[in-house]
């Protein structure tokens, strides 16, 4: 979605600051923008049209109804827009702050504070849109004959990109994507394209099966290069994890390729809160079988702290959108430190994902040494055929510095 086609709501109780804000947000592109000097005023137009507004930019301190009560009220309402909060906070606000918007079950994209500045707004847009972006796909997905004739052929490819251990920046886990590839086209399908059509026929787990038995045939090949010092990561979906047959069978194709429980690292999107007795029961079974349990695209979804101490995560990916520009942006700064501090007490791995830029890498390894490193800066997704290259050109790179 450009920004010209947001819509955006802002909230303050000073009338100048809208004028000021409007005026901003119109210079950077967004053309749909309406101001409330009441927020509740502002809720009471977000009724009429739940979906109508992408994100709402709210100040703190407002009489009558301030910007916490906005922010509750709209977790009522299961707004699904952004939500950036405009105030100057300190370290300990923004933290609680994020905290509580996620019990509220709203998505805190941020926080700008006063007087405002273009390039920060600016940053704060680029993450709207892609969160906007991963709410609202706009790719068609292909046919179910399409989809069918792919599972029929084998076409379902895993992928492969590296992890890396800051410290050593040796290759610490593969992380196992899915791609359909068909013979005679270049470039792959990624899963926005066939999923959507894989969940409306309720054949998901299929293709999971597909690509965890390809992919432990090839976990062994790789050890030959690369040693046995690596395991392998797979993505199961919070709907997948409801389903217990379907853990049950990924245990079975591991077990019958001779793989055990502590070779893999099972990754479970943040997308939806885990909250059912199926889902907890067979996150606990897995990591009772020894597997590794990772939290995918942390700050996306619903998951607080809290969970992140109770539940029996081993690793935690933080989502790329706190990673792009921390070298720069204050809030995604105090979300990734308190994430670390929370790592540190816990024993659990944090894994910086989608790394893309040499300041993102040099933050990240300063602010601390165990930290995992995930990202086309690294190594982009690759086919089993291109892994052995990009180990050896790994090494090369390691060896030199």
């Amino acid at each position: 979605m450009t920004r010209k086609h947001l819509a955006v709501a802002v909230v303050d109780d000073s009338k100048a600051m809208l004028i000021t804000f409007e005026a901003m947000l119109k210079k950077l592109g967004v053309d749909k923008v309406i101001c409330f000097s009441r927020a509740s005023d502002a809720i009471a137009e977000i009724e009429k049209d739940i979906s109508y507004f992408d994100c709402v930019f709210t100040d703190l301190n407002m009489p009558e109804m301030d910007g916490m009560s906005l922010i509750r009220r709209l977790g009522e309402l299961s707004y699904l827009g952004g939500v950036i909060i405009v105030s100057e906070m300190d370290e300990r606000v923004i933290s609680l702050a994020s905290e509580l918007a996620k019990q509220h079950k709203t998505h805190l994209l941020g926080n700008i504070s006063k007087p405002f500045i273009a390039d920060h707004i600016e940053l704060l847009l680029e993450r709207l849109r892609q969160f906007s972006a991963k709410a609202n796909p706009t790719v068609k997905p292909i046919s179910e004959q399409d989809l069918i004739e792919a599972i029929e052929n084998g076409f379902i490819t895993p992928y492969y990109q590296a992890k890396i251990d800051s410290k050593t920046n040796k290759v610490i886990s593969m992380e196992t994507l899915m791609r359909l590839v068909r013979p005679g086209c270049v470039d792959a399908l990624l899963p926005e394209q066939f999923m959507p059509t894989a969940e409306a026929m309720g054949i998901e787990n299929i293709l999971t099966f597909q690509l965890v038995e390809k992919a432990a045939a090839h976990l062994s090949q790789m050890y030959h290069f690369m040693g046995d010092e690596f395991k392998l990561a797979i993505n199961l979906s919070p709907k997948q994890m409801q389903d217990t047959f379907c853990a049950q069978q990924i245990e079975t194709i591991l077990c019958v390729n001779g793989l055990s429980a502590n070779q893999v690292i099972i990754e479970i999107t943040e997308e939806y809160a885990l909250r059912t007795t199926e889902q907890l029961e067979t996150l606990n079974r897995l990591r009772m079988a020894g597997y590794g349990i990772s939290l995918d695209d942390f700050g996306t979804g619903f998951t607080n702290l809290e969970q992140l101490r109770t539940l029996p995560f081993t690793e935690i990916k933080i989502d790329r959108s706190f990673i792009k520009h921390i070298a720069k942006d204050r809030f995604s700064q105090v979300i990734v430190r308190s994430l670390v501090d929370v790592a540190l007490n816990t024993k659990v791995d944090i894994v910086a994902e989608g790394i893309e830029d040499f300041s993102e890498l040099g933050y990240l390894q300063k602010l601390h040494d165990g930290i995992i490193l995930q990202g086309f800066l690294i190594c982009r997704p690759k086919p089993f055929n291109e892994i052995k290259r990009w180990h050896l050109h790994w090494k090369k790179l390691i060896d030199v510095n």
